[in-house]
């Protein structure tokens, strides 16, 4: 498996994985899906979008772009998504552990999670094995699909 830069010829899978998690309605706080035009936007937009290629399929991707503007700037943000048909491989490891290296690479110095779903043990349990400190707990800080509210757990990385 490698992880790379995304290129035009992943978008479609791109999009497929990134809504399939937002149908989800556990994790992303997106609402909306993305389509062609929205997707491949979405993407170019980002400071850098990476994907996770195994044989030459995408399994996975993620986002890193500015968590604020100005003195706040060098903050980062990133995104995570993986196809449901390859969860539990470790996938979501390695695409943090190369967005820990690019945000550095691109000159953030920290990474921040704003809202991590706290019943997300599994997503909790790889940042903090990781080295990501939890910030604290901000209550029903996310409508979950179903409506009910449930904790948010903002975390961060010194790059």
């Amino acid at each position: 498996m490698i992880i790379r830069k995304y290129e035009e010829k992943d978008i479609s899978k791109m999009i497929e994985i990134w809504n399939e998690v937002v149908e989800d309605g556990i994790a992303f706080p997106q609402e909306d899906l993305l389509d062609d035009v929205s997707g491949r936007e979405f993407f170019e937009l980002q400071s850098y979008t990476g994907v996770a290629e195994d044989d030459g399929q995408i399994v996975g991707l993620y986002i890193l772009h500015p968590n604020n503007v100005g003195r706040c700037g060098h903050i980062c943000n990133a995104s995570y998504a993986v196809s449901s048909k390859c969860r539990g491989l470790h996938i979501g490891e390695k695409l943090v552990i190369d967005c820990l290296s690019k945000g550095k690479e691109l000159g953030f110095r920290v990474l921040q999670f704003n809202a991590v779903v706290e019943s997300n043990v599994h997503a909790r349990h790889l940042y903090e094995r990781l080295g990501f400190v939890q910030l604290g707990t901000i209550p029903g800080g996310f409508r979950m699909k179903d409506g009910h509210y449930e904790n948010i757990c903002p975390y961060y990385h010194t790059l």
